[in-house]
């Protein structure tokens, strides 16, 4: 039975709109077929703010794998596409993260769905919003609408067209 995955993609370095459209197509080739996109958004860095500015994009997948086979292809590309993990909020070539699994709720130590910080981030929200605004957030019970509206984060994000 498929599934329906949302995934942030981010990338700070190298040419970001190539970098997202790079791990589109290995998601496509790994994971499912890409259902929708968002346009690119471009926000300053968040958590460590000494790096260059984030190209965010937000997808729905439909997949037949499940959430950890998911999350190991997605860890997969970042590896293969130069992503290092030496830091937190460190700079990337790409950062692929699960926001939502059909309405799926689970926390383990190396999985958590939904993602945990999706309200707090207007770089995640502003995307989502745009293909997602009525999808229901299954542990806050709010519209995507709704959490972009009462979001506290105050970095602009700035919608950049593309997809």
């Amino acid at each position: 039975m498929p599934h329906l995955v949302y995934i942030l993609l981010g990338s700070n370095q190298g040419i970001l709109a190539q970098q997202l459209e790079n791990a589109c197509l290995a998601i496509e080739n790994e994971i499912g077929i890409i259902e929708d996109k968002s346009s690119y958004y471009q926000t300053a860095a968040w958590g460590n703010t000494q790096q260059d500015a984030f190209l965010n994009q937000v997808i729905l997948v439909r997949t037949e794998l499940n959430p950890k086979e998911t999350l190991e292809k997605l860890l997969a590309i970042e590896t293969k596409m130069g992503r290092q993990r030496i830091t937190k909020w460190e700079p990337r070539m790409i950062d692929l993260d699960i926001l939502f699994y059909d309405v799926l709720v689970l926390n383990e130590k190396d999985l958590i769905i939904p993602h945990p910080h999706i309200q707090d981030r207007m770089f995640t929200l502003a995307p989502l919003v745009e293909i997602a605004a009525a999808f229901i957030h299954p542990v806050l019970h709010l519209s995507m609408k709704t959490l972009l509206e009462i979001c506290p984060d105050p970095l602009m994000v700035e919608k950049m067209g593309g997809n």
